[in-house]
């Protein structure tokens, strides 16, 4: 699943403006810079990954050499007026001549490869792995009798019974937030499309509505429910914006209500592949936007996005060229998918990956150990963001995981944490996962303001923007210090992150702790301390 939250701020609107009206008068929302996330802790007081900082000093006038990134995510806009510039483009291929010119499986992968794609069109939506789960145990298990199950079958008809009570629980709690917002929507639409119409107005205005009179039951309803809007919203307020927020809110539980707990629902119809065949290869289609790339475009603009051309935002690094590899949909990723992915990655010259996505279940691991092993082995480097579920997970399972089901640790693989512009007790996002043995560093992933299609921008929280950060900074790192290998980076990155000596954080999903207690490094992704430790490493030589 895509690891970013969508609908906080909906969320926040509805809890504001429905179920506690009197809190928003206790707000009081600091503002941020929307690039904070480059600033400086020493000189400008954010926590951010001192970019700015590195490049108008220890980097100035230095050489540094393009280094690919491959974002595996949901999709890039290629066009995106800050991101077209940095856009990888395989130069072997000659684009739509229909032909496998750099004869690697993959016909026309001028700028990637998408491997929920066929012939016919591309995954948008897709069930969860849970609900996959659910389905194969229960073709197994549903009729079974408990007491006729055999000794080596115990373990999994006890995995299915707690899977179906997650299952049923869930859908449950989804559909119901379905109708809730959906039901919402529906009054407040209603509402505002009446009073238009009867005032003759194309904008609803506390004014007018207060000069709306009335005695008709409906309408009565909805001057009353409008003008207790105003009152908690503002009489500034744009009910039309807010009726579009709405609206992405009762969107989002329709797509996991109608599609990720569907049970009849098979997205593999579309690519046309066996799914149940991990060793496939060559499927797909070569549409790098895909039908939805708003996640992946975000999460491509924190890591590269034009730093010379003067238009919206800048990226962490500088000379970075973008590989799109297309393998998320809405809904829970394919391990199939992913392993194909990691290779496709690379084979075709990625020296880092990220990876904003994440689920609780994993039943093709081996395909996906079996990438991550062939990217160790080429020296390149994984980075993972570690979850939005405000759980440890040293305890809760996050898939894919740095742990190969033999026990061994993949030595190339960064998870990160989502952390906030300051250093006080909120520095850890509420959202974040945390784990002193899984989670390598914390970055930042709160409010983040990045590309988005159609040549736009907006913040998004989550730890999927918490990993391009760290991803940003290791870009960086082998860029200007080309003879550092994977490890090394991994290495650098994890002993030059910034520490918070005995700083309490409030812990997401309740309680405190100490911030050095959340993850294996401690600290958050720096860029200046970084390249500090880099460059004393290249005095004492670097053993390659």
């Amino acid at each position: 699943m895509l690891a970013v939250m969508k609908i906080r701020l909906l969320s926040v609107i509805f809890l504001l403006v429905v179920v506690i009206p009197a809190f928003s008068q206790s707000l009081n929302i600091k503002t941020i810079p929307e690039d904070w996330f480059l600033k400086d802790p020493e000189m400008d007081s954010l926590q951010g990954v001192s970019a700015e900082r590195t490049y108008q000093t220890l980097l100035k006038d230095q050489p540094s050499r393009s280094v690919i990134v491959a974002v595996i995510d949901s999709g890039i806009d290629i066009d995106h007026e800050d991101l077209k510039s940095v856009i990888w483009m395989n130069e072997k291929e000659i684009a739509g001549n229909g032909i496998d010119d750099d004869k690697n499986g993959y016909i026309d992968d001028v700028y990637g490869w998408n491997f929920i794609g066929g012939k016919e069109g591309n995954v948008d939506a897709d069930t969860y792995e849970l609900t996959r789960e659910y389905i194969r145990l229960k073709a197994k298990y549903e009729t079974a009798d408990a007491n006729k199950i055999p000794k080596k079958q115990k373990s999994e008809y006890e995995s299915f019974l707690k899977i179906k009570d997650k299952f049923e629980k869930l859908k449950a709690k989804n559909v119901q937030q379905y109708k809730l917002y959906s039901g919402m929507y529906k009054s407040i639409t209603f509402s505002i499309d009446t009073l238009k119409k009867l005032l003759q107005v194309d904008k609803i205005t506390p004014e007018a509505v207060r000069q709306f009179n009335t005695s008709e039951p409906g309408l009565l309803f909805a001057k009353g429910f409008l003008l207790s809007m105003f009152r908690n919203m503002g009489d500034d307020a744009d009910l039309d914006e807010y009726l579009t927020e709405l609206k992405e809110a009762m969107d989002y539980y329709g797509v996991i209500v109608n599609y990720g707990y569907n049970e009849d629902f098979d997205s593999r119809l579309i690519v046309g592949d066996n799914i149940n065949n991990s060793q496939e290869r060559n499927y797909g289609n070569n549409d790098v936007k895909g039908p939805d790339p708003d996640h992946g475009t975000h999460v491509a603009g924190i890591i590269a996005a034009d730093r010379k051309n003067n238009l919206g935002i800048k990226g962490i690094a500088d000379h970075v060229k973008i590989m799109v590899v297309r393998a998320v949909p809405n809904g829970d990723e394919r391990d199939k998918d992913i392993a194909n992915a990691i290779i496709y990655a690379v084979d075709n010259g990625a020296k880092i990956i990220n990876m904003s996505f994440g689920k609780s279940f994993s039943p093709q691991k081996e395909a996906v150990d079996k990438a991550v092993r062939y990217a160790e082995q080429k020296g390149v480097l994984l980075i993972h963001a570690a979850g939005n579920d405000s759980e440890d997970i040293d305890v809760n399972k996050n898939y894919p995981s740095k742990f190969y089901l033999d026990g061994r640790e993949a030595k190339n693989w960064i998870e990160v944490g989502a952390s906030s512009a300051g250093n006080d007790e909120d520095l850890v996002g509420s959202f974040s996962n945390y784990g002193k043995k899984m989670v390598s560093l914390f970055a930042p992933g709160v409010e983040i303001y990045s590309t988005v299609p159609g040549n736009k921008y907006k913040n998004n929280d989550g730890t999927s923007m918490a990993s391009p950060a760290a991803a940003g900074v290791a870009a960086l790192l082998m860029s200007y210090f080309p003879e550092l290998t994977a490890l090394q980076v991994k290495d650098i990155l994890m002993k030059s992150s910034r520490k918070f000596d005995n700083l309490k954080v409030q812990k997401p999903g309740g309680g405190r702790v100490d911030f050095n207690q959340l993850s294996a490094s401690g600290g958050l992704v720096n860029a200046y301390e970084a390249v500090k430790t880099a460059q004393s490493m290249k005095s004492i030589k670097i053993k390659k």
